[in-house]
């Protein structure tokens, strides 16, 4: 189990690990590529509000389609060359072509104490 910052960065294609409070503020992150704390901290923001957007998509979806999309896991994005996956208050960057998903998304439902879906 990932138990910290240190062992996220490990995964394979992780080059950035942070931890963020719901309202988007910075609690701590590690990186091996150039993120300066500014930056972090702005992606912090970011994935706040994104998570808290599908927050509530996923209660007002429930709802309409009577299917269940609660509580919400987790998101990612992927674009260009980079992915950046959520999963509580736990945020990655990842290289995408060097990523082991399962493994990635397993380690980090472990850290943010998630039940995720055996591959």
């Amino acid at each position: 189990m990932a138990k910290s910052l240190d062992e996220l960065l490990k995964i394979p294609g992780v080059v950035a690990a942070g931890e963020f409070t719901p309202d988007g503020k910075l609690v701590n992150y590690l990186a091996s590529m150039d993120m300066s704390r500014e930056m972090a901290a702005m992606t912090a923001q970011f994935v706040a509000t994104v998570s808290m957007m599908f927050n509530t998509l996923a209660g007002a979806f429930t709802q309409l389609s009577k299917m269940k999309w609660v509580p919400p896991l987790g998101w990612a994005y992927s674009g260009g060359d980079w992915t950046v996956a959520v999963m509580g208050n736990w945020g990655l960057f990842i290289e995408t072509n060097k990523a082991d998903f399962n493994r990635l998304f397993k380690e980090l439902g472990e850290r943010a104490r998630v039940e995720t879906v055996a591959a």
